[in-house]
């Protein structure tokens, strides 16, 4: 039976980890309508009082991560006066770190989000990602954390930008039929090598679907079945040849797909950010 509920999401930072915990735990209920209401950046009770007034005109549930007491106090004392249902979704990693630790919390919001060095780093993974997109700067290759190879629109860049974000200096490289791969990436002994292979199935409909966007309609080798399956096989063997893990992406998200990546790279003993 279909549902809808409104979700209230206060945060007194930028709200990504609000977000993320909002939409894994959407995902588990099939059937039901999330109609999600964010307000990040909440500092202030005026800020707050806003809120509130939202919460009032479409109650549903309410998640929040607000690190200062009084602000806290104030919006739980509210939801509890109309009757909504509360979570501040960092209680429990907070509370079981305080007890480790034997320290007490700093209440300071959006202390994740600091310009510190492991920021910097993030920036830094970042600019060099995009130098290495799509096979580019080859001769700084070997500087790169994890290189990302495989047939066009198998999802390496994506990948790459996301890994980056995670701190990592994440380049991809294409295969393309017909062309050898680049001495550069053969010789680079640096970076962890990762296939990237997809179905031939899925490949055409990406593909097909790429070429609708940019307003071509004339059918070539690039996604005609037999030789894009020809085109898997041969970058599977490949990786093969080489050693190299892959992964197949055919029904993997980008974020899977990196988290895979990320095990490969903790496997190896790769200190990650």
């Amino acid at each position: 039976m279909n549902k809808t509920y409104h979700l209230h999401l206060v945060s007194d930072a930028t709200g990504e980890t609000l977000n993320t915990i909002a939409k894994a735990a959407s995902a588990q209920f099939e059937g039901v309508d999330v109609q999600e209401h964010f307000y990040a950046l909440v500092r202030s009770s005026r800020q707050l009082q806003r809120v509130i007034d939202h919460i009032r005109e479409e109650p549903g549930l309410v998640y929040f991560t607000l690190v200062n007491p009084e602000l806290r106090r104030e919006l739980e004392a509210h939801c509890a006066s109309i009757g909504v249902p509360f979570l501040a979704v960092l209680d429990a990693p907070i509370a079981t770190m305080r007890q480790y630790l034997g320290t007490a919390e700093t209440h300071k919001p959006g202390a994740q989000h600091e310009v510190d060095q492991r920021y910097l780093q993030r920036m830094e993974a970042l600019n060099y990602t995009i130098t290495h997109d799509d096979g580019q700067a080859l001769e700084t290759l070997d500087q790169a954390q994890v290189v990302l190879v495989g047939a066009s629109r198998t999802s390496k860049t994506p990948t790459c930008v996301y890994l980056a974000i995670r701190g990592l200096r994440a380049a991809n490289v294409p295969i393309v039929p017909g062309l050898i791969l680049p001495p550069q990436l053969l010789a680079a002994k640096g970076p962890l090598v990762v296939g990237l292979w997809t179905s031939p199935d899925r490949l055409v409909q990406v593909r097909r679907n790429r070429l609708n966007t940019l307003g071509e309609v004339r059918d070539t080798s690039y996604v005609d079945l037999e030789a894009v399956r020809a085109e898997v096989t041969a970058t599977r063997k490949l990786f093969e040849t080489h050693n190299w893990p892959a992964i197949d992406v055919s029904r993997r998200s980008v974020e899977e797909t990196a988290a895979a990546v990320l095990n490969l790279l903790t496997e190896r003993g790769e200190e990650l950010l």
